[in-house]
């Protein structure tokens, strides 16, 4: 929260003051609660304004703080509430569906808040044209929120927020060129940051990555994006030790995104944390039995326990619902070695692991943690 000016802590205290002296005086106690919300108070705001609905209903302009206040605060329930009653009393305006919209979507009320916020006031503010463009994103309508950052960027070209929104979008729809450009726009921005580290992670360019990551996590500690770059950057940078944690909390915070799951379950095996492996993909399976690289995972573990009818079944399935399935294509060449030699396999298998396939140090650990990636 940004530090209050002396003027502003000044006035609030004088209006204290004053109230002190008149703690019935309504508007006395109105304009205590506006000082203390422009001096970074929103508790003492929201304690103000209760005192006035003690005695009165609050009219639409404490309403309005009474939202503002709870926003402030984070309650994000409350504040909704708020600014849902002053529009069902007839009150509109782009700024009002936009803190609606924000109280909803961080009540995690994702459809709610698109409702809220109509294309008219995207157009109006900035940092509603931000907000529905991320709506959309997070909706899953990958179509209408591309179509909207690319008419938004024509309108806020230079504002960060938006162009930081338009990032990480890019990345999903695989327009690097947008990304970059985009996340040049956002500068510092965290979510910017964060597009910068993805694209020098596909670079297999690690050490960069791991440093905007960090960048990014200083700025914003739980953004799951940043804390799953990093994770991956550390299993390519020599830093694997410290990768499970990051790509723990990741997948959690992102809750249902398969491949964070995967990724983290790969960490846990470099690590030779084998059971925990399993675990975080059996949690990807548990999500959704259709993605390729949950199946092809499992049965390379399988093949590694000797449980060679399961990793055939496995890798089958894997392979019938992806034939690139790299997973399941590894479980493949295991399986052969291991039909003859089950523990010439996992010698095999685990000096593999760590060995560079290529000129940017990239190991097949590192790659299977990136390939299950791609989706979820």
């Amino acid at each position: 929260m940004t530090q209050a000016a002396p003027a502003q802590t000044d006035r609030l205290a004088s209006l204290l003051g004053f109230l002190e002296r008149d703690p019935g005086n309504l508007p006395l106690l109105a304009d205590a609660a506006e000082a203390a919300l422009d001096a970074g108070q929103p508790d003492t705001a929201r304690g103000l304004l209760a005192r006035y609905a003690d005695k009165a209903p609050l009219p639409p302009r404490e309403q309005n703080l009474a939202g503002l206040a709870a926003m402030q605060s984070g309650q994000f329930d409350a504040a909704a509430k708020a600014f849902q009653a002053l529009m069902a009393d007839g009150a509109d305006a782009p700024a009002l569906r936009f803190n609606l919209a924000w109280s909803l979507a961080m009540a995690k009320d994702f459809a709610g808040a698109l409702d809220a916020l109509d294309d008219a006031g995207a157009r109006t503010l900035p940092q509603a044209a931000m907000l529905r463009v991320q709506l959309l994103h997070q909706l899953g309508d990958i179509e209408q929120a591309e179509a909207a950052a690319r008419d938004y960027m024509t309108l806020y070209p230079e504002d960060r927020g938006l162009m930081a929104a338009i990032s990480v979008l890019a990345i999903d729809i695989e327009d690097e060129e947008l990304a970059a450009r985009a996340a040049a726009v956002a500068g510092d921005h965290p979510d910017a940051l964060t597009t910068q580290g993805t694209l020098a992670l596909g670079g297999d360019n690690a050490v960069a990555a791991l440093d905007l990551f960090n960048q990014a996590l200083v700025r914003n500690p739980d953004a799951p994006r940043a804390l799953v770059g990093r994770g991956l950057a550390r299993m390519l940078s020599g830093e694997g030790d410290q990768a499970p944690a990051d790509l723990d909390r990741g997948a959690e915070l992102f809750g249902t995104h398969l491949g964070s799951w995967i990724a983290a379950g790969w960490s846990y095996f470099v690590n030779g944390d084998r059971a925990t492996a399993r675990a975080r993909f059996e949690t990807a399976l548990a999500l959704d039995e259709n993605f390729a690289e949950t199946h092809g995972s499992l049965a390379v573990l399988d093949v590694l326990d000797g449980d060679i009818a399961s990793a055939e079944r496995r890798s089958a399935v894997a392979l019938r619902l992806d034939r690139q399935c790299y997973s399941a294509a590894l479980a493949r060449v295991l399986l052969a070695s291991a039909r003859n030699d089950p523990a010439t396999a996992q010698r095999i298998f685990e000096r593999a692991l760590h060995t560079p396939i290529d000129g940017s140090g990239r190991t097949i650990a590192a790659s299977l943690a990136k390939m299950g990636m791609r989706l979820g």
